[in-house]
């Protein structure tokens, strides 16, 4: 969800990475395997480099506005308090009734990802060079029908 980070009192870097920057986060589910965005192991993590961080510092008083889907690290600098407002701006039937905070993925997304897994399953049948073949086809079908022509 959209999110206003408050901050009360004290002072906070934050560092956000565009959704369009995914591939070199190295996602495990909603989080990066990445923890020290200061520092990153790039040995193990050889991508990180090519995504571009925002940074800013927020001291009391500060908003910032931290968009859906943007990928965030927050360090506190020194003592503080910060209040985040989150607020769902998507049809209600897009989000999951259980999720109160808004950590879910939106329903549709979380079924594409379950179908996405049957279909691997499915893949895992097949030989090596076979699956591989048909995997590689899968995913230009994927970029021709669902990404967007916008962020190009």
């Amino acid at each position: 969800m959209d999110n206003f980070l408050i901050q009360v009192t004290g002072k906070k870097r934050v560092v956000l990475f565009s959704p369009r920057d995914a591939q070199y986060l190295y996602l495990s589910g909603t989080k990066s395997e990445v923890l020290n965005v200061d520092n990153p192991d790039l040995a193990k993590y050889p991508l990180f480099s090519k995504a571009r961080r925002y940074e800013c510092s927020l001291k009391a008083g500060d908003v910032l506005f931290i968009p859906a889907l943007w990928f965030h690290n927050v360090v506190s600098e020194e003592f503080g308090v910060g209040v985040n407002v989150f607020w769902k701006h998507l049809p209600s039937e897009c989000y999951d009734k259980t999720d109160t905070y808004g950590n879910k993925d939106p329903t549709a997304a979380s079924r594409a990802a379950q179908i996405l897994d049957r279909a691997l399953k499915t893949l895992a049948e097949l030989p090596e060079e076979y699956r591989d073949f048909y995997a590689r086809r899968m995913v230009l079908h994927i970029e021709d029908k669902a990404y967007s022509k916008n962020f190009e």
